[in-house]
């Protein structure tokens, strides 16, 4: 199935899946970017935990990395990726640590969800199985971002800190930054209980609640639209409408190609999301 639309463009090559956001391939001379689709791949390179994972399976993801990455026209060892502990905390990354490999599972990168950079063959990557993945580019100062955003990092409003520090540490002017929004869960499948639902309605209350919450009065369940929150959340910190750009595409309703941790519960896979300047 294509899952190209009008914002992403879903692309076959080399046996290697993946999307690109519209938005920013004009910009080809100055970044390179994919968001990788298939769920017989997967990005996980360490345990929730932290530990070590299989060599195998450690070896099949080095192994995924450098094909996503020669289909795009770059080199797996430039990636930078934090270890996502669903927290409000961006780093500013000014090099690679390791030379011929990957920067996996670093303690520099511990409690770490957000890299922003402005140096040149640095990939910044980061893993999504439902959460929302989010690149940045600002096309003035030639800044990148990427972004973990789960639920509780949106409670976090962990977008809006990476917004801030690209502000803070390289005088972004937020008119001029793009946001694109890969896939993730959406509100037709982010069912909460109360407590979830309780924590949204505090920490958003300066939003319509009617716009990004809905109760499923027979089963006393809501559905959070996160996506919303994160287009509603990055306007108010002065990003254009117009370069906030979704992919559209709901995770659990594409399981069959994007990992669905919802879907998969536990042994799920992940998808990457990768973002270069050249």
């Amino acid at each position: 199935m294509d899952l190209s639309n009008e914002n992403v463009i879903h692309i076959q090559k080399n046996g290697i899946e993946y999307l690109q956001f519209r938005k920013l391939l004009p910009y080809q001379d100055k970044l390179k970017h994919a968001y990788s689709i298939g769920i017989d791949r997967n990005y996980r390179t360490a345990k929730v935990n932290k530990e070590k994972i299989e060599p195998e399976k450690y070896q099949k993801a080095i192994k995924d990395y450098e094909s996503l990455c020669q289909a795009i026209g770059s080199n797996y060892k430039h990636i930078v990726k934090p270890n996502q502990e669903h927290t409000q905390e961006v780093k500013i990354v000014t090099r690679k640590i390791n030379n011929q490999e990957p920067d996996f599972n670093l303690e520099q990168y511990n409690n770490t969800d957000g890299l922003i950079t402005k140096e040149k063959e640095i990939m910044l990557a980061t893993t999504n199985a439902d959460c929302i993945l989010l690149l940045f580019y600002d096309p003035v100062k030639n800044v990148i971002a990427n972004t973990h955003s789960g639920w509780k990092g949106t409670l976090q409003r962990i977008s809006v800190k990476t917004v801030e520090k690209m502000i803070k540490e390289y005088n972004s002017n937020p008119e001029d930054i793009i946001c694109c929004m890969c896939p993730s869960i959406r509100k037709c499948h982010f069912e909460v209980d109360k407590d979830v639902k309780d924590l949204f309605e505090k920490e958003y209350q300066d939003l319509n609640l009617n716009e990004i919450i809905e109760e499923k009065i027979l089963n006393k369940k809501w559905n959070i639209d996160t996506v919303l929150i994160n287009q509603m959340i990055l306007e108010k910190v002065g990003l254009k409408k117009e370069n906030i750009i979704d992919s559209k595409i709901c995770s659990v309703c594409h399981c069959d190609k994007i990992h669905s941790y919802r879907v998969e519960k536990q042994g799920y896979g992940l998808n990457t999301a990768c973002i270069e300047l050249i």
